[in-house]
């Protein structure tokens, strides 16, 4: 379990929802209900799956909700850039909130890089090595003497069929 308040990055997933919903507040929910409501469930999405994620008890489990967070945070993107297109939100407020998410997005990956190094770290034997080991010569083949070819009782009829 981690105290997802203490994250930086679920610091600025808060920071960045609460500024989703300061932009898209008024004249934007009135015209844009559907959009409204997508875009700020998507970008909502990331700090509650990081909290939720943050309070399992594995590594597995925490790594689970990062991926479900970065998920909403490409849906998040979308929807911004539609909301842009469709004129929904003014330029500015597209670029803040587009460098903002750019940024959510990239300390999410890098939290998820260092929790899937924790989890390969648990899962690598305690005599493992970590480099491999350097190449031994190949040891010479030993020849085991053969042993004489003996055929099948089914086979020794046909045999003296044909010497026939």
């Amino acid at each position: 379990m981690y105290p997802f308040r203490k994250l930086s990055v679920w610091e600025k997933a808060h920071a960045l929802t609460l500024r989703a919903y300061a932009v898209t507040d008024g004249v934007v929910a009135r015209r844009y209900p559907v959009l409204c409501s997508q875009l700020r469930r998507a970008i909502a999405s990331i700090p509650a799956n990081i909290a939720e994620g943050a309070g399992h008890s594995t590594d597995p489990q925490f790594n689970r909700f990062l991926e479900i967070a970065l998920a909403s945070a490409r849906e998040a993107d979308y929807h911004l850039l539609l909301a842009k297109d469709l004129s929904a939100i003014a330029a500015k407020d597209y670029a803040i909130l587009e460098a903002r998410l750019s940024e959510v997005q990239g300390m999410l990956m890098g939290l998820r890089k260092r929790v899937l190094e924790r989890i390969r770290e648990r899962r690598r034997p305690p005599n493992a090595r970590v480099h491999p080991a350097p190449s031994v010569a190949a040891a010479p083949k030993t020849t085991m003497p053969r042993q004489p070819r003996i055929a099948s009782p089914s086979l020794r009829g046909s045999e003296d069929a044909l010497d026939r």
